[in-house]
C-alpha cells in the first residue's frame, strides 16, 4: 500500500461557540474529521483501512463493493483503489442505470469511473439480496476473485480503524460524549470499541426506521469485540424524511452552520447531526459540564449530486468551491 494512502494528519478540532451550549454549560467540540485525508475524508478510509490490509493478505487485487447511485462509500473505494493499485468494482442499486455512457452518469459514479472503477448495475429487488451465497457467487463468476467489502464498508475490520479516532482524540483532550451520524452502524460500533470509563456515544440514524441500527451495531461489536456495549444511545428522530432526503429546515440549519463557523455539513448525515446534537442540547440532554464531541465525517462529495439532481429549485446550495 503506498504512503499516500496510509497518510493520516493530526485530528483537528474545532470550538463550537454555539449559544445553546453555552447556555448549558456545555463545551461543544466539533472534531474534522473531513480533513484528516487529502483525498479519503471521514470515516470511510477508516473503516476501509484494514480491510485493506486484508486485501492484500489474501493477495487479492480486486476490490468488490456495493452502494446506491450517490454513495460516499463507492467514491471512497473507487479513490482507494486508485490510490494503492486495486482495481475496484462497484455493484450500484437501480439496473435503470445500465449501460449509461459516463457523460450521463451523477457526479459520483463518473468520479469512481475516473478514478477506476468498474461498475455493475443489480435490479433492487436483487440487490436487496446481495450478501446472499448465490447472489454473491453469481457477481463474482463474472467479476473473477475479489475481496468482497459490504456496502458502507461496515464490517468487523472497520471497527479498528473507527477506534483508532477515539485513541487519538483521547491524546488530545478529555471529554464525555462522542457524537456520530450512523447509515450502516459501522462507525459508531467502532467508536463504542475504542471509548474508556465513563465515556458515551450518540449515534444519529440518518435513515427512517433507523431502530434496526442497534442490533447491528451490537452485531458488529460482538464479532469484532466479543461484546455488546451499552454506553451508547442511538437517536432516530432526527431523519427530516428518511435516508438522501432532507427539508427547509434541513438546508437553512446547514447554511446557518456554516455562516457561524466556516464549516460546511451534508444534507444526509452531518447536518442531520449537528441539527440533532443542538436540539439535544436544547432539551437538557447533556449534563452542564460534560464535553461533547461531534464527528464530521465529510460526505460532502454529494453535494454535487444534489445540485445536478435538484438545481435551482433549492433556495441555496453551498458554494462550489466549498465542496
Amino acid at each position: 500500500m503506498n504512503r499516500e494512502a496510509e497518510e493520516l494528519h493530526q485530528l483537528v478540532l474545532q470550538e463550537l461557540a454555539e449559544p445553546v451550549a453555552l447556555t448549558r454549560g456545555v463545551r461543544l467540540v466539533l472534531l474534522r474529521d473531513d480533513l484528516t485525508h487529502p483525498e479519503l475524508p471521514g470515516n470511510k478510509w477508516r473503516k476501509l483501512k484494514y480491510n485493506l490490509q486484508e486485501a492484500r493478505r489474501q493477495r487479492h487485487h480486486t476490490l468488490l463493493t456495493f452502494g446506491g447511485a450517490y454513495s460516499n462509500h463507492l467514491a471512497a473505494v473507487a479513490a482507494a483503489g486508485r490510490l494503492t493499485g486495486l482495481r475496484t468494482i462497484g455493484v450500484v442499486r437501480g439496473e435503470e442505470l445500465q449501460n449509461r455512457p459516463i457523460q450521463a452518469l451523477n457526479p459520483t459514479l463518473a468520479q469512481a469511473v475516473a478514478d477506476g472503477m468498474q461498475l455493475l448495475y443489480l435490479d433492487r429487488t436483487t440487490y436487496r439480496r446481495k450478501q446472499e451465497p448465490d447472489v454473491l457467487a453469481d457477481l463474482l463468476q463474472e467479476t473473477g476473485p475479489a475481496y468482497v467489502i459490504p456496502e458502507g464498508g461496515s464490517n468487523a475490520l472497520a471497527l479498528p480503524g473507527c477506534a483508532e479516532l477515539v485513541t487519538a482524540l483521547q491524546s488530545q483532550m478529555p471529554f464525555d460524549y462522542l457524537c456520530v451520524a450512523c447509515g450502516t452502524g459501522g462507525t459508531l460500533a467502532g467508536l463504542l470499541t475504542g471509548l474508556q470509563g465513563t465515556q458515551q456515544a450518540v449515534g444519529v440514524a440518518a435513515l427512517k426506521g433507523g431502530e434496526f441500527l442497534r442490533q447491528e451495531v451490537d452485531g458488529l461489536t460482538l464479532a469484532a469485540t466479543g461484546q455488546a456495549f451499552t454506553n451508547y444511545d442511538l437517536q432516530t428522530g432526527y431523519h427530516a424524511g428518511g435516508y438522501a432526503r432532507f427539508s427547509p429546515e434541513i438546508l437553512g440549519f446547514i447554511r446557518s452552520f456554516q455562516e457561524r463557523h466556516g464549516v460546511l455539513l451534508d444534507p444526509v448525515y452531518t447536518g442531520k447531526m449537528l441539527w440533532a446534537v443542538l436540539d439535544l442540547l436544547t432539551k437538557g440532554y447533556f449534563p452542564p459540564g460534560s464535553t461533547v464531541v461531534a464527528v464530521h465525517t465529510g460526505g460532502l462529495q454529494g453535494w454535487a449530486g444534489f445540485r445536478q439532481r435538484f438545481g435551482s429549485r433549492s433556495a441555496w446550495w453551498p458554494e462550489e468551491k466549498d465542496l
